[in-house]
């Protein structure tokens, strides 16, 4: 796809570059969205959370440290995680070294919901970036999203629910 405009003060690749990456960003959002929204009913956010929480010891973590792996705002994963309860997707309860902080934990609906929405996410993920590319094409993603990253982490990579490696030995069996 060749975009013909320019971005004021970059040149033509740059320009390329930049429109290219806010059309994915504001197209691949929406698709994974319908996509888990139809065949799970679940918003991709709220599938983000419960992903954080399966990869969690114990399936568990304070709200803080959630909102912190999912990039939320506490007020914003409070209303997510009101919503999941509610659907008995997830369970909250005081956290037990500090009665003042919240801690919330994937039920065992929720990692079965979770883990019977993950083939067809998966396959949409494959469908709309995976297998769009080549072998070379997807490592060169790899790096450009890598380098991204650190750059918006100051260089700290934080490991947060979107960049976990499930594969990563710190994944609990099962």
């Amino acid at each position: 796809m060749s975009l013909k405009r320019l971005v004021p003060r970059m040149d033509e690749s740059e320009s390329r570059a930049w429109l290219g990456l806010t059309g994915v960003l504001q197209l691949l959002p929406g698709a994974l969205e319908t996509q888990l929204q139809r065949d799970a009913g679940l918003t991709h956010f709220e599938f983000v959370v419960l992903s954080a929480l399966r990869f969690a010891p114990d399936s568990t973590m304070r709200m803080s440290a959630l909102a912190a792996a999912t990039d939320s705002t506490l007020t914003r994963l409070s209303h997510v995680c009101s919503r999941l309860e509610k659907r008995d997707l997830v369970e909250r309860s005081s956290s037990p070294g500090d009665k003042r902080a919240t801690d919330v934990r994937l039920s065992s609906h929720g990692r079965r919901e979770l883990i019977l929405a993950t083939p067809a996410h998966i396959a949409s993920v494959r469908r709309l970036v995976i297998d769009a590319l080549t072998p070379e094409q997807l490592e060169s993603l790899a790096n450009v999203t890598e380098t991204i990253l650190a750059q918006l982490t100051d260089g700290t990579h934080c490991e947060t629910a979107l960049t976990r490696d499930p594969a990563s030995p710190s994944e609990p069996a099962g």
